[in-house]
């Protein structure tokens, strides 16, 4: 019986210890590699919509702002920027579905690593788009129409 213990102890003190050495949850080891969607802007930027995660990318806005389609974060890409802070460049679009209309925000990262440093998108690489939603919307969330 005390050996059962002693091995509970240990277990437990292992456990505690691997949970000390958490690190902030972040994007999958190959979120910079993966691309769901490219598009040129009017200024010769390439501009990548990576998958990302529940922080930014694709599966941030997909989710939190029900953008589906890339057309919907290509769209306003096909301009120039509306706002410019440093390395964070905004994108805005509209768009039309009848009497139905909705301004769309595209938000850029166009630098190697996000502002907070904790996404490095390797050397030569720049991070992309880190958010999409529609403006003055609940929620910022799109309307389903937007994505069809």
């Amino acid at each position: 019986m005390k050996k059962i213990a002693a091995l509970a102890t240990a277990s437990l003190a292992v456990s505690t210890l691997l949970v000390g050495l958490s690190t902030p949850v972040q994007a999958a080891p190959d979120w910079n590699k993966r691309i769901r969607c490219t598009q040129k802007d009017w200024e010769g930027r390439t501009i990548p919509t990576r998958y990302g995660n529940s922080e930014f990318g694709w599966n941030h806005f997909t989710h939190k702002h029900n953008v589906k389609k890339c057309k919907v974060v290509e769209g306003p890409l096909d301009g120039k920027p509306d706002k410019r802070d440093g390395a964070r460049l905004e994108y805005h679009g509209i768009a039309i579905d009848g009497s139905r209309h909705v301004k769309i925000v595209v938000i850029v990262q166009w630098a190697r690593k996000t502002r907070d440093g904790d996404y490095d998108a390797g050397r030569g690489q720049k991070i992309g788009v880190i958010n999409t939603f529609c403006k003055n919307q609940p929620r910022n969330k799109c309307p389903n129409w937007v994505s069809q």
